[in-house]
């Protein structure tokens, strides 16, 4: 029997408070054509309503156009479970005007956690998130007034802290995504940029007693799959949709890169150096921090510019890593991360997920966006704005050093570079360094009691926690330290006694040499 059907048949087989669970990486393996029709069918009839939607990873562009958005209608959901929301902007407002009952929870974690509920295990049991927002002694990642339950609790186990996020019950409907499938279901997922948390997404479907629905480019005849090619097997998913090539592009940058999926290894030019800017100087700063073969996660935003750093200044030897599951080659960015342009290595992104939370990457650069007197950071709430945590905790939290790269103000800010030195032209209207942030996303507290190492780098003075006090370690030549530091902060932080002026080198607009460590 063929489990083959219209978009619009699996919109129908969603019922009124089901549980559904979602696949998609900002615009990666997401199934669109299944979004559309089940937003179609609430709109033309007003069911399904009330769905709890889960979803690892957010699903979008930034605006109302692509992804979950789609799903952002009062009265078709009721509650929401996720890990990150910056590029959904319309799922953002029905969470702040408490019109859904919302979670907002590590991407890593919950990646993991279909796993634990398809083995029908007590949840994750882990540290990742102790002493952040999602620390139930704080917020436990409830995101507005009317989230009441408890999704995560505090334990003891041999008298250590650990956190339970708790497994669901029932996943009543899975929309995945994959390449091929035929007649039976086995799904590939060939042209995929990654392949994230598909298969335990099924497994944890079907073994809570709901259905899996799999939207696939193409379908074929039973038989012709390489069976060691099949990603899903068919006994995990119950009906496949034919996706049209308008609503299933491999990214929402492009619709498909065979040197992201690894049907090609393409040709890198070299990159092309970044002008001499704030960006550029921060992200040299942190590129001398780097350590030779070193594994990798950088942020999305400023962190990319490390990258760009190492080849200009000839660093060989590192490892890329994107939480999505690829490892090698060269991350995308924008709409595209998550992506990589010839990956050494793709694996489902609870397995790598795995590997950072045990300590497996060397060094973590990632963004700056809020941090307070303690050296706390927040990214993951601002106001009426959540843009949720991603992967931010986990990594956070178990990379022995981490690099924190963000501009010292924000909004308006215009400075000059050049001959050794940095002129601020006009200041930012925003400052960045508070009393205290409105959400922690990174705890110092935390990095004290696991000895890591902490750099927070701007384009004008660089913090260290020494011995979890938050210290002006470096300034920028050029500036005066109580004009364009101090007096841009809420606080005043400890001034070490061997404040240095940062390498000169940095400002200048040429090579630095940072490949001979010179």
């Amino acid at each position: 029997m063929s489990k083959v059907i219209t978009p619009e048949e699996a919109a129908l087989l969603v019922k009124d408070g089901d549980r559904i669970v979602m696949s998609g990486f900002i615009g990666m393996c997401h199934p669109q054509e299944l979004t559309y029709a089940l937003e179609d069918r609430f709109l033309k009839t007003g069911a399904p309503k009330d769905l709890d939607l889960f979803f690892p990873t957010n699903v979008g562009d930034g605006t109302d156009k692509l992804g979950m958005n789609h799903l952002a209608h009062e009265g078709l959901l009721r509650s929401i479970v996720g890990g990150h929301c910056n590029l959904v902007p319309a799922l953002q407002k029905l969470v702040t005007e408490n019109k859904v009952k919302a979670w907002n929870l590590p991407i890593g974690t919950l990646a993991q956690l279909l796993r634990e509920i398809a083995a029908k295990r007590p949840g994750v049991i882990t540290k990742i998130g102790l002493n952040t927002f999602v620390d139930p002694r704080l917020q436990g990642g409830k995101m507005n007034d009317i989230t009441d339950e408890d999704l995560v609790e505090l334990m003891e186990i041999d008298g250590e802290e650990y956190l339970r996020y708790k497994p669901f019950k029932q996943i009543n409907v899975g929309f995945i995504r994959g390449t091929y499938a035929d007649e039976n279901g086995n799904l590939t997922m060939d042209k995929e940029a990654a392949f994230l948390e598909a298969l335990p997404m099924a497994e944890a479907v079907k073994n809570t007693g709901g259905i899996v629905i799999a939207q696939v480019e193409d379908i074929v005849q039973n038989g012709t799959l390489d069976p060691k090619d099949v990603k899903v097997p068919g006994i995990m998913v119950d009906y496949v949709v034919k996706g049209t090539p308008a609503n299933h592009w491999q990214t929402y940058m492009d619709p498909y890169k065979p040197e992201f999926s690894g049907q090609i290894k393409k040709p890198l030019d070299a990159l092309t150096p970044m002008p001499l800017n704030a960006r550029k100087v921060i992200s040299r700063r942190a590129a001398m921090e780097l350590v030779p073969n070193a594994i990798l996660n950088l942020g999305i935003g400023i962190p990319e510019g490390v990258a760009n750093v190492a080849n200009e200044e000839g660093i060989s030897g590192l490892k890329m890593t994107v939480e999505a599951g690829n490892i090698g080659g060269v991350p995308a960015s924008g709409v595209g991360f998550g992506a990589a342009t010839n990956p050494e290595a793709t694996v489902d992104s609870p397995a790598l997920f795995d590997f950072y939370d045990g300590g497996g990457l060397d060094e973590a650069f990632l963004g700056l966006a809020e941090c307070d007197r303690n050296g706390n950071i927040n990214v993951s709430r601002f106001g009426p704005k959540i843009a949720g945590c991603g992967g931010f905790i986990n990594i956070t939290q178990s990379t022995p050093v981490v690099v924190f790269c963000g501009t010292f103000t924000a909004k308006g800010l215009k400075e000059e570079f050049g001959n050794g030195t940095l002129t601020i032209v006009n200041e930012g209207q925003v400052k960045k360094f508070k009393n205290d942030v409105e959400q922690i996303t990174f705890s110092a507290e935390y990095a004290k009691k696991s000895g890591q190492k902490v750099m927070y780098i701007t384009e004008r003075a660089v913090f260290e926690l020494r011995d979890g006090v938050f210290t002006l370690t470096e300034i920028a030549p050029g500036i005066d330290l109580q004009k364009d530091v101090l007096d841009q902060m809420d606080f005043v932080p400890v001034v070490a006694d061997d404040l240095k002026i940062m390498d000169e080198r940095i400002f200048m607009d040429k090579p630095m040499g940072l490949s001979s460590k010179s």
